[in-house]
This record gives structure tokens, C-alpha cells and sequence, in this order.
């Protein structure tokens, strides 16, 4: 697929490839803005203990629910780069000596993971709905307390990102597929 199909249509805006992957791209800058800002948390409660024995409350909130989000917000991205861990050697070869099959494994790799993300999806859209409606929060009253449900939003949007991601390669193997359509294998 060429960079100006990916990136434009005809009508000089960009096509759905194109906007998704900007998406894809902003979810990860996001997600890497977040690492940076809590390494300057957890650097400033370092000094703050040290320098005045008065660390920051919630720091290790924070961090234990930044994890989560960070990660959801940059899997996507980790799926469209190809870096997601997993054993391809296998898959590469047989991509190489067999190309139909190859394609065809990675339709099925690619569904399945959009499945798998789905299956998170409906087991985590409840427990946001609860977190929400419940005002569930993580910290202790008094000290510091921080809302559960933005986490679990992101959650939910990195599901749905993913999902879509890997029914995009899914596609792409697809029309990999089409174009080797009478070729002999």
C-alpha cells in the first residue's frame, strides 16, 4: 500500500487508514508524554523525602495506575509497528516459501487478536459503567484518594483501538491475498 493511498483520498483529506493511524500515533505520544511526567513525579518524591522528609501522597497510586494506561494507550501502536511480542520466525518463513498461506495465517493471527482485545473489551465496559456510577477510587480517604474510572476508560479505548488495529492488518493480509490471486504457489 503506497503512502499517498494510506494517507489521502481523492478528495484531498485523509482516507481512514490514514486518520486511524494518526490516532494510533497521538495514543503513543500520549502514552510517552505519561511515562515522562511520572518520571518527574517519582524524581520530585525522591528529593521531597529526601531533601524534607515529606514525600508526596499518592505517588505509588498514581504510578500502579498509570501502568495500566500507559500500556493500553501505546498497544496499538506496538500492533501497527509490528512490535508487539511474538514468535514469528516460523510465520516468516512460511510467509516466504508459501505466501498464500502465510497471508492467510495472518488473517487468522489478526482476527484472533482482534477477538482477544474484544473479549477484554466486554468484561471491562461493566466495570467501567461500576467504577463510574460507584465513584470507585484508589488511595486512602484522608491522604489521597484518585478516581478508578479514567483509568478504566482509557481501558476501554485502547480495546476498541486495538481491535480495530488488528482487523486493519487483517485486511491488509487480505488484499495481500487478492493480489497473488492466480499466482502459482
Amino acid at each position: 500500500m503506497s503512502v499517498e493511498s494510506e494517507t489521502s483520498s481523492s478528495s484531498g483529506s485523509k482516507s481512514f487508514p490514514g486518520r486511524f493511524s494518526s490516532l494510533v500515533a497521538s495514543l503513543n505520544s500520549i502514552g510517552t508524554a505519561w511515562i515522562f511526567a511520572l518520571m518527574v513525579l517519582i524524581n520530585v518524591d525522591v528529593l521531597a523525602r529526601y531533601l524534607f522528609n515529606a514525600p508526596i501522597q499518592g505517588v505509588a497510586e498514581i504510578v500502579e495506575l498509570s501502568i495500566v494506561g500507559i500500556v493500553f494507550l501505546q498497544i496499538s501502536d506496538a500492533v501497527r509497528a509490528g512490535r508487539l511480542t511474538r514468535s514469528d520466525g516460523m510465520y516468516r518463513q512460511i510467509l516466504a516459501r508459501r505466501p498464500k498461506l502465510g497471508y492467510w495465517l495472518g488473517v487468522v493471527f489478526d482476527v484472533a487478536g482482534a477477538l482477544f482485545f474484544v473479549t477484554i473489551l466486554l468484561g471491562a465496559l461493566p466495570r467501567l459503567v461500576e467504577a463510574y456510577e460507584r465513584d470507585y477510587f484508589a488511595g486512602n480517604v484522608g491522604l489521597f484518594t484518585v478516581p478508578v474510572w479514567p483509568i478504566r476508560l482509557i481501558l476501554v479505548i485502547g480495546c476498541i483501538v486495538v481491535a480495530i488495529q488488528f482487523l486493519v492488518l487483517a485486511w491488509r493480509n487480505l488484499q495481500a491475498l487478492g493480489s497473488l490471486e492466480g499466482v502459482a504457489e
